[in-house]
């Protein structure tokens, strides 16, 4: 060969794959002079090797001890191309065709289908039975004819594997029949265990024959076997159990039919396993019997039963899902398998059964050595442990009462989890496409050696055998980077539904809850605390009939839900809201996921909805709010600059001063409802409920202000400033839910003519009271504390504000401004107010004439403006140590000290009394006992209109409203007594101490 031509062909070879050329080019030679095949010729299948250099290796070896056995596969052009695929992706089945070439005859044809159950199981059994030296040597041949016969079915089943056009797809059908090829090997090996255990072999015999052939033995596939999910090269798990016919139990003691099935077990263990002429197959591994390795190899049906009657542990159960009947008696063995599947699926009862469950998985990643945890395809975070444990669970819970997912297999469990709605579609994707993905990496591993190992190769160039070999990837690299983006998308996944908390809320469930007649139903609802358990049920019907989707999943989240609605305030109340916000939602995805995948979601709403009838009727009309309650960070108050922000781009979207309101409105409703359901959960203090509804309220005015200002104010008299100026509770940032925005209104002419800017600030006020109202949230600008009250003008210019406080400013009204804050329209205006508040609210010397009237107006304020025949210790703003006694004790402190201690210079209540404290105007304790009654009445004034959304200010007498204000506040159920007791003690003290300090 000319040079030329020596490096064409060598050429030739990279293109087919071929690493190391000149060894290749000097193999192809000594082949082709042994077999007489032409080079080119030979290598027509090279290409389908993933290791082109080890499989022409591997070729010329056995071309050198049986030439011709080569020679006569090349003839047959399906069979060459299986050969190469196999010996490029084996060294394991290299040396099996090097220890048994005539085997190589077997690989014609191969690779086009698969083989069927049956023929796996009569091949293997046909191997042992026309074995020539079965009964001569014990059955040692009939072993060895058995696993020679074995991995010629096992070849042709790789062979379908490596020459298919997507492997990834055919896992499932390959190993099921890996699965098959495990029972048919155990068969036949139970077969000739038989024979040597009944003296078919010479001197050998330890049992009578006709006493071997009444005793029954059943072989239990667990694990991967029993579901045919086998890899290649695995442990086989399996349960022996031992039983007889019933003609045959008064001649045969149980013990004595033990003992033979006992033999019978060990000798089909050795006959796959055992040390012969031709290396095993696999372990039989017996180790998830009965008390483990400590436990009896074989034990009776009745025996198994006992045991897991009264000592199994829950993953015992979890192994037994699988379980199936594989070989030896099959009869025997499906009564196993019927008998014990009732304790499988109700095994997820059991007290603590899914934190084991958890904590098993836990356990098997914490003894992974340190070296593996990277390359472990089985048992690492994010490999085929995490997926199976994950759908097990899942399957194990809601099995519980739905038959539809008592699946053996992985991929048929996931996808009736799907169909029964437990998982979402694309989880459930995910999953279903990893799990092949990661079956496949770890078979190609497998099959390398002809080994059990889970790992992946970390050499550049095993990496690169293993990328051909699955077509997964052109490259190592390759291969490496969807294994690793593979984990982290399986990881995620297990942990969102692995620890997804409704596992243990559904396992919790007790029996007699998961499925009830329409009667036990209605006298359940009852019980538990449904005032209306027939509206109830047809409540759960609306929401539960059908076939769709939405319905399945419904079906599986009512058990829970209704009872955390009958633990909740008005349970009737929380069924028909979340019935009229699903239908609101209708199909939407997110919901019903959101739900099923995070039962601290689906536990909170059912907790405002049962608890807030303000919070229910929002949510009608914002359902998509709904989502906020599975994060604590969307249920946050948003901060003023983002409400501002929204307000502003809402206003210029819209064209219309209507659009832009409507959207305000919205806003602010939805801000409210955010607001209600994290005071209801208890995400934020009752300090922090006050200050967003401030901030939203402050957001409206403006918005509203900005909208109706261009309508009102026409360009010529554009200089004219106008603002509003927050008041009481509002101008102190102390709002409730339901409170008034007590408001004035100030405006300044500058140019514009005085009477021309009071026609103007007057119109601003009615459109921003008529622009702001909302029928379903009412908000009132109550200017009732302006000067002269309802008799004074609604608006004044600031001069006439200065002239007024001058000249004939009243006590009361001094007091007011203690609450002035700037709210709306022109800074500078609102800056030019507060220097005049400030020298009325803080003056230098204590007007004492003034602080009388105010004590004065106090006493009257309690005596004429409580309602008619209201209880005045009930009476949470104007009863004895309320609201009105801290804030006007407060308001007195500040008017009497506020000049000099500048902390007392501002309009919060609390705010004020911790400064005055700080400075030693009052004791700790009296301020502690103050700011307690502040706090609980304000918390109860909001709870009260949360509960009913009706604003009242009158501490309930109805023990089932007042419970309900107590659960809302933390209280333990049917606390309404508690609630009282609490509210009128923290009362009590607090009027002591206002009356010594007010009136002393």
């Amino acid at each position: 060969m000319s040079a030329s031509e020596r490096s064409s062909s060598l050429t030739h070879l990279a293109r087919l794959g071929f690493t190391s050329l000149s060894d290749a080019d000097a193999l192809l030679t000594e082949v082709e002079a042994s077999t007489g095949v032409p080079r080119n010729a030979m290598t027509s299948g090279a290409q389908l090797a993933a290791d082109a250099d080890e499989a022409l290796s591997a070729l010329a070896r056995i071309a050198r001890r049986d030439a011709d056995a080569v020679r006569r596969l090349h003839a047959d052009e399906q069979g060459w191309r299986a050969l190469w695929a196999l010996l490029g992706a084996s060294t394991g089945f290299a040396d099996f065709f090097h220890r048994n070439p005539a085997e190589l005859s077997e690989l014609a044809g191969a690779g086009v289908t698969l083989p069927s159950s049956v023929e796996l199981r009569d091949t293997l059994l046909d191997a042992v039975s026309a074995e020539d030296g079965f009964a001569a040597d014990g059955g040692e041949a009939a072993w060895v004819a058995l696993r020679v016969r074995y991995r010629r079915m096992l070849a042709r089943i790789a062979a379908f594997d490596l020459l298919s056009a997507s492997p990834v797809d055919h896992v499932p059908s390959v190993a099921a029949r890996l699965a098959d090829a495990a029972a048919a090997a155990l068969e036949a090996s139970l077969a000739v265990a038989r024979t040597r255990v009944s003296g078919g072999a010479a001197g050998a015999g330890l049992f009578p024959r006709d006493q071997v052939a009444r005793a029954k033995l059943a072989i239990i596939g667990m694990g991967k076997a029993g579901a045919r999910e086998l890899n290649y090269v695995s442990d086989v798990d399996v349960i022996f159990v031992a039983g007889t016919d019933e003609g045959a139990a008064e001649e045969l003691s149980e013990s004595r039919v033990v003992d033979i099935a006992t033999r019978l077990a060990v000798q089909t263990m050795r006959g796959i396993s055992g040390i012969e002429i031709e290396p095993p197959l696999w372990e039989v591994d017996a180790n998830l019997r009965p008390e483990g390795k400590q436990g009896a190899l074989v034990r009776t049906l009745d025996s198994h039963l006992a045991y897991y009657e009264r000592w199994a542990k829950s993953w015992e159960f979890q192994a037994l899902l699988k379980a199936r009947a594989i070989a030896g008696d099959l009869t025997l063995g499906e009564a196993y398998v019927a008998a014990v599947q009732p304790k499988v699926w109700t095994s997820a009862a059991r007290e603590s059964f899914v934190d084991s469950v958890q904590r098993m998985r836990e356990r098997v990643t914490e003894h992974i050595p340190a070296a593996e945890v990277a390359h472990q395809i089985k048992l690492g975070p994010g490999g085929i442990r995490d997926i199976e444990f994950t759908v097990q669970l899942l399957q194990l819970v809601h099995g519980l009462s739905d038959d539809r997912i008592r699946q053996r297999g992985t991929l048929e469990a996931l996808d009736a989890l799907v169909a029964e709605g437990y998982i979402g579609r694309n989880e459930a994707s995910a999953f279903a496409r990893d799990y092949r993905v990661l079956r496949l990496l770890e078979h190609r591993v497998q099959l390398r050696n002809l080994r059990r190992t889970h790992l992946m190769p970390s050499r550049p160039e095993e990496l690169r055998v293993l990328a051909r070999a699955t077509g997964l990837a052109e490259t190592g690299d390759g291969v490496w980077e969807l294994w690793e983006s593979v984990k982290r998308e399986v990881r995620d996944i297990h942990v969102r539904l692995f620890y997804r908390p409704l596992l243990s809320a559904v396992a919790a469930l007790p029996a007699e809850e998961r499925a009830l007649s329409a009667e036990q139903a209605h006298d359940r609802l009852a019980a538990i605390g449904f005032a209306d358990p027939a509206g109830a049920l047809r409540h759960i019907a609306a929401l539960t009939s059908g076939l769709r989707r939405k319905a399945a999943i419904q079906r599986h989240l009512m058990p829970v839900m209704i009872r955390w609605f009958a633990e909740g305030v008005d349970p009737d109340y929380g069924l028909l809201a979340f019935r009229r916000l699903s239908e609101r939602l209708g199909d939407t995805p997110w919901f019903l996921r959101m739900l099923r995948d995070s039962s601290a979601a689906a536990e909170s709403l059912t907790r405002v909805l049962s608890g807030s009838r303000y919070i229910g009727e929002l949510m009608e009309w914002i359902p998509e709010s709904a989502a906020w309650l599975d994060d604590d960070e969307l249920l946050r108050p948003r901060t003023g600059i983002a409400l501002q922000q929204e307000a502003r781009a809402i206003q210029a979207r819209h064209g219309s001063l209507e659009d832009a309101m409507r959207s305000v409105r919205a806003l602010r409703r939805r801000e409210l409802l955010r607001t209600a359901m994290a005071a209801v959960i208890g995400t934020i203090t009752i300090e922090e409920v006050a200050d967003a509804l401030t901030t939203i309220t402050d957001v409206t005015i403006q918005a509203t202000l900005r909208a109706v200002r261009p309508t009102i104010v026409p360009p010529e008299d554009a200089d004219l400033d106008f603002s509003v100026i927050g008041m009481g509770r509002f101008g102190g940032r102390e709002l409730g839910f339901g409170s008034d925005a007590d408001v004035m209104y100030v405006y300044r002419a500058n140019s514009v003519d005085p009477q021309r800017a009071h026609e103007l600030a007057v119109k601003l006020v009615a459109a921003l009271r008529t622009h702001s109202e909302d029928h379903r949230v009412p908000l009132d600008l109550d200017a009732d504390l302006r000067p002269e009250g309802r008799n004074g003008p609604i608006a004044r210019s600031l001069d006439a504000y200065a002239e007024y406080y001058r000249r004939w400013s009243l006590s009361w009204e001094a007091q007011a401004l203690l609450r002035a804050r700037g709210v709306a329209g022109s800074v500078k205006l609102i800056g030019s107010f507060m220097e005049l508040a400030d020298q009325v609210r803080y003056p230098a010397t204590v007007d004492q004439q003034g602080l009388r009237e105010i004590k004065r107006i106090k006493a009257r304020v309690e005596s004429e403006r409580l309602p008619q025949g209201a209880d005045p210790a009930r009476h949470l703003k104007l009863g004895p140590g309320s609201l009105s006694d801290v804030e006007w004790l407060v308001q007195l402190l500040q008017l009497e000290h506020a000049h000099e201690v500048e902390g007392m210079r501002t309009t919060s209540t609390l705010v004020a009394l911790k400064a005055a404290q700080q400075a030693g105007v009052i004791a700790a304790v009296p301020a502690a006992r103050l700011t307690d009654a502040w706090r609980l009445a304000s918390r109860l004034r909001s709870a009260n209109t949360l509960l009913s959304a009706q604003t009242s200010d009158i501490l309930p007498v109805d023990r089932k409203r007042l419970d309900g204000i107590g659960r809302l506040l933390g209280y333990p159920p049917r606390s309404a007594t508690q609630v009282e007791e609490d509210y009128l003690g923290t009362t009590r003290r607090a009027r002591r101490v206002f009356e010594k300090l007010f009136y002393g």
